[in-house]
């Protein structure tokens, strides 16, 4: 009788124990795994910070959610590769997750790491407590990563079980990373208290970036700087625009533009180049990742914007878009752009943005889209400065890139022969064209221009041994004439 009672007594208490995490992640007994409608990584605000989680019950998820939503963080929900199961997670049983939690050396499989993982600063990195310990898979992911340098924030999700010694037993298994001390929290922890606890992280979450300055002392000739885009990924300032070049001249082009330095290379399904810029890239001898590649498609392919995407990433063959825009404003651009926010969710684009775009434009674009653009590319030179969109796209925390930034067809012969321009040109022992690229540059205005002749090419990206004054800034600034291109 007293074998049976104390029986009894146990169970019940294994019982409590697991009921205590129906509607948590300590212990799932009662729910099925919630799955991910849109597995991967889901962009935010701000590209350099993560929140990585693990979550069978959707607990853990809410307070990575929140988390994200205080910080503009982007999250990646980590999957196992073989999913759990109600009967895995069944801890009255000899389930999976019983012997893989009495297994340190336990590595369940995981469907894949985040893209890009490099890019991010800061990981907050949640979890259920299992046993009064983080789920084995948590040690899957911080192994399958390279965390050195990196700032680590762990916390977790249960009914009652405390934090314990989990975060402190993740350590040695990211030891070159810097591990900011975890905290645990219920299920209906208050959105509030989440802000509080981050503002005392002396973390700083920017949301937005300021690209009115470039670290332009970071470049040298041969060698432009890159900027962090809000999707996280780093773009150089400087790039090669291929809109007139076609056939083997653009091939030959874009393989001499990655030769002297170049690695942005800017193409769009109108050029009708994407397979030779593809085949450039392919044939440059310089590894694919180091490249940065953006595209656009055009306003008459946003009725079925899937096509058109599939069409670029078919004749690109690069694997990957780093950025695609929408060329111009349109029907159906929203419609378009939010199926770009889905393959930006699949990692076959990394960044969007969209292409003249003005005040108008893009103030009432954005509140109909998920995920800002990180980029809008407009005319800009001297004789058309955009003076007041510029600084409004930046205060948005969007960069502004220069399409036809020596002028194009309307203006280039001008321009290049243009008074001022030419004795401020002398005086630095440049050319017109570097000393227009110089000035966009300093604005905060990224520069794609266009050529097939290398020694242009190498002028181009020789633009970071000297600096324009604030006196020769604002004389260029004085050649405005507000003078837009005439074929939009």
């Amino acid at each position: 009788m007293k074998i049976k009672m104390l029986s009894m007594i146990m169970s019940m208490l294994s019982l409590t124990a697991c009921a205590s995490c129906a509607t948590t992640d300590d212990d799932p007994i009662t729910e099925n795994p919630i799955p991910d409608l849109t597995p991967g990584t889901e962009t935010g605000k701000n590209g350099s910070v993560l929140v990585a989680y693990f979550s069978c019950t959707g607990t853990t998820e809410s307070i990575a959610e929140d988390i994200a939503d205080i910080t503009g963080a982007s999250t990646f929900r980590i999957e196992a590769e073989v999913p759990y199961t109600a009967a895995d997670l069944d801890y009255n049983s000899d389930c999976r997750a019983n012997r893989e939690q009495n297994n340190p050396k336990a590595r369940p499989a995981i469907k894949s790491m985040p893209d890009g993982l490099d890019r991010y600063d800061v990981f907050f990195l949640g979890y259920p407590i299992w046993w009064g310990d983080a789920p084995r898979i948590i040690s899957t992911f911080l192994e399958r990563g390279d965390f050195k340098g990196k700032t680590i924030v762990p916390f977790c999700t249960s009914h009652s079980s405390g934090l314990g010694s989990s975060d402190r037993n993740l350590h040695s298994l990211a030891p070159d990373a810097v591990w900011i001390p975890g905290r645990r929290f219920a299920g209906n922890t208050a959105k509030t208290e989440l802000e509080k606890w981050i503002s005392g992280l002396d973390i700083k979450f920017d949301t937005d970036m300021d690209y009115s300055k470039f670290p332009l002392s970071e470049g040298k000739n041969g060698k432009a700087p890159t900027i962090r885009l809000s999707s996280g990924y780093d773009m150089p300032v400087v790039g090669l625009g291929t809109y007139s070049l076609t056939g083997d001249v653009c091939v030959n082009s874009v393989k001499s533009a990655i030769s002297l330095g170049f690695r942005k290379i800017d193409t769009a399904h109108m050029y009708g180049n994407e397979v030779e810029v593809g085949r450039g890239v392919r044939e440059s001898g310089v590894p694919r990742e180091e490249i940065f590649v953006a595209t656009k498609i055009y306003p008459n392919q946003y009725g079925n914007p899937e096509a058109a995407i599939e069409e670029c990433l078919r004749k690109l063959d690069l694997g990957y878009v780093d950025l695609m825009l929408l060329h111009h404003p349109g029907t159906n651009d929203v419609k378009a752009y939010k199926a770009m926010e889905r393959y930006v969710r699949e990692g076959k684009i990394r960044s969007i943005g969209v292409s003249c775009y003005y005040i108008k434009e893009i103030d009432e674009f954005i509140p109909q889209v998920d995920i800002k653009p990180v980029l809008v590319q407009n005319e800009v030179h001297p004789y058309y400065q955009d003076t007041d969109v510029v600084p409004h796209i930046q205060n948005l925390g969007i960069a502004v890139e220069a399409w036809y930034p020596l002028g194009g067809r309307g203006h280039q012969k001008e321009l290049l022969n243009d008074t001022v321009l030419t004795e401020i040109a002398m005086r630095h022992g440049k050319s017109v064209a570097q000393v227009i690229l110089r000035w966009d540059l300093q604005r905060g205005v990224v520069v794609i221009p266009g050529s097939s002749n290398p020694d242009h090419m190498k002028e181009n990206i020789s633009i970071f041994d000297f600096e324009l004054s604030d006196e020769e800034m604002a004389r260029i600034a004085a050649l405005n004439r507000n003078e837009k291109h005439d074929w939009y």
